[in-house]
C-alpha cells in the first residue's frame, strides 16, 4: 500500500519512463495488476493468520477497492497526475478478478446431486 501511495504521489514518468510505444498501455495495465497484488497480500495475511475465509476473501476485496478509490482521489491533489473513473474500474477488476479466482480455488462448492 505504501509502494502504491509512494508511486501515486510522483508524476508517471518519474521512475519508469520506456522507450517503448506501449509505455502508456503499460503503465495503464499497472492498474489491474497493482491492486490484484494487494487483494492477494491481504489474502495471504488472512490465511498467515489462519482466517481465510469466504468473509475475508470478500473484506480483503472491499478493502482493496476502497484503497484504489483512496489511491484516485489523492492524485487529485498530486501535480500532473489525475484522477479518473476509468483508472479505479481497472482497480476494481484487478480486485474482481483475483477474488474471482480466489472463489473458485478456495470456496467453489461440491456439486454433486444427492
Amino acid at each position: 500500500m505504501a509502494l502504491i501511495w509512494f508511486l501515486s504521489s510522483n508524476p508517471a514518468d518519474a521512475f519508469v519512463k520506456t522507450p517503448f510505444s506501449f509505455d502508456a498501455l503499460l503503465k495503464e495495465s499497472l492498474h489491474l495488476i497493482e491492486f490484484a497484488i494487494l487483494y492477494w497480500l491481504i489474502a495471504i495475511a488472512f490465511m498467515a493468520h489462519h482466517k481465510w475465509s469466504e468473509r475475508a476473501s470478500i473484506l480483503a476485496g472491499v478493502f482493496a477497492i476502497l484503497y484504489g478509490l483512496t489511491d484516485e482521489i489523492h492524485q487529485s491533489f498530486v501535480p500532473y497526475r489525475t484522477a479518473t473513473v476509468i483508472d479505479f474500474v481497472k482497480d476494481t477488476i484487478g480486485v474482481a478478478v483475483s477474488y474471482w479466482i480466489a472463489k473458485r480455488k478456495f470456496f467453489k462448492k461440491n456439486k454433486r446431486s444427492s
